[in-house]
């Protein structure tokens, strides 16, 4: 290993559950809200060549988190990450927006890594669940969870069946 770097370990669990959250580089950014249908193509045009199931997701100015389930005998969410993330990055910059460089060519649009959480059981699901629904309320960017736009909740109050998107 190089002198300096960290080795991230993350957990696979095959057709396992996971929480993730993913920020901007620039913390102060509104450019997931601004840009949401950007977001949601990336996403889409992902789960079309490499499926999972949202379970839950919010996403807020310059974070997001997510609640995924992914196919039996699949562990590979880095890489949908990767797709989500630079598919986000090209539309918005297709879109004439500015984005700030790392060196030469990356764009430093999105912080390098996320956080990951392997969901362990009902209790962990569910206290995972409520946070992503609360975040826009912790974050003081609404007063109630149902009136945050850009949550899965929204999904749950208007379907009667859960966790498939």
């Amino acid at each position: 290993m190089l002198r300096g770097m960290v080795a991230y370990r993350r957990n696979r669990q095959p057709g396992g559950m996971y929480f993730f959250t993913l920020t901007l580089q620039d913390r102060g950014s509104d450019l997931l809200t601004r840009h949401i249908s950007a977001l949601g193509a990336s996403m889409r045009e992902t789960r079309r060549r490499h499926p999972f199931d949202t379970v839950a997701m919010v996403v807020l100015p310059d974070h997001l988190h997510a609640l995924w389930r992914l196919p039996e005998n699949e562990t590979d969410y880095s890489t949908r990450w990767r797709l989500i993330k630079s598919g986000f990055t090209r539309r918005v910059r297709d879109g004439g927006v500015s984005l700030p460089t790392r060196g030469t060519d990356e764009r430093a649009l999105w912080a390098r890594r996320f956080w990951e959480h392997t969901i362990r059981d009902e209790q962990d699901l569910l206290r995972h669940v409520d946070y992503i629904h609360g975040n826009p309320v912790k974050h003081g960017w609404v007063d109630r969870v149902e009136d945050w736009p850009w949550s899965s909740l929204h999904r749950y109050q208007s379907r009667s069946c859960c966790g498939r998107s």
